[in-house]
């Protein structure tokens, strides 16, 4: 029997209603303030265009003393017929342990009744299983330390988009990175270039996270993996997330389909030792013009 997206999406708000009386103090919950009203509003009348996804994350307290994990939410329109995408991190956990931990709680949501709301299932999960990885941390921490050199890898990605306009895609990129610690930058505009930076693991959970559900024109044209036995952040070539709009050349119709200064952004990448990528992105030789 076919499932309408309008039951599902009315499942989604009465299991937020449900969480937030769960979870009421300040900061257990982090919703957008109009993610909610946006479902309600589209739930009224049909008629328009699908709302923005649910996301939210949910903060638990683990063990004694305390130690946080955060619990990351994206509900697709079909959930809960669809499995929701769930990440869970804590600063407390090292990576392995932390894949670890998201393995096992993706294997028991997938192991659960499709068409039951599960959000909850899933707190109760990580409550009841970070322990095992906290105390699999600590004995990873102790062997860790006796030995001489430990590396740490900075992963960078380089990502082409035809373009890059929307107002909420641009919101959605630049909240995603700041919540991952990624450095790099967002080229608005036509076309459109990607560059994060930081651990391999949260460039990767950036990379899931803008192209769902289905971003078409979209690609990674470039990864590179930096070994440095400092910290990462020493061979960092940005040190923020930054927001380029270079002055595009001309009118170009009432869309504002405008494209980007290309002479500008490559003088951006070389000024931070990329001029090499842009080849590797636009398939030639860049080249500044005399002044």
């Amino acid at each position: 029997m076919a499932v309408a997206v309008k039951d599902c999406l009315e499942l989604q708000l009465l299991e937020v209603e449900m969480l937030l009386s769960m979870f009421p103090k300040n900061g257990e919950i982090n919703l957008e303030e109009d993610a909610v009203p946006s479902v309600q509003r589209y739930l009224r009348n049909t008629d328009g265009g699908l709302p923005p996804q649910l996301e939210y994350s949910i903060a638990i307290d683990v063990g004694e003393p305390k130690v946080k994990v955060e619990l990351q939410v994206l509900l697709p329109h079909m959930y809960p017929h669809v499995a929701p995408q769930l990440f869970a991190r804590s600063d407390a956990l090292h990576r392995q342990q932390q894949l670890q931990l998201n393995t096992g709680l993706a294997s028991h949501i997938s192991s659960l009744d499709s068409g039951e709301v599960c959000v909850y299932e899933a707190v109760q999960w990580v409550k009841d299983n970070t322990l095992l990885y906290l105390e699999n941390s600590k004995i990873s921490s102790e062997s860790a330390s006796k030995e001489a050199v430990v590396k740490e890898t900075l992963h960078r990605m380089w990502i082409y988009s035809h373009h890059i306009y929307r107002q909420e895609l641009r919101k959605k990129i630049f909240d995603c990175a700041k919540k991952l610690n990624l450095t790099g930058f967002c080229l608005t505009g036509k076309p459109g270039v990607i560059c994060v930076e930081g651990l391999t693991e949260n460039c990767e959970e950036f990379w899931r996270v803008i192209r769902y559900p289905n971003w078409k024109h979209i690609s990674c044209k470039h990864v590179e993996n930096i070994e440095t036995e400092k910290s990462i952040d020493t061979v960092r070539l940005f040190h923020a997330f930054e927001d380029l709009q270079f002055q595009a050349h001309g009118d170009y119709g009432l869309r504002n389909d405008y494209h980007m200064d290309l002479g500008q952004f490559l003088e951006f990448l070389k000024q931070h030792q990329s001029g090499h990528i842009f080849q590797i992105l636009f398939g030639v030789e860049g080249k500044l013009s005399d002044k």
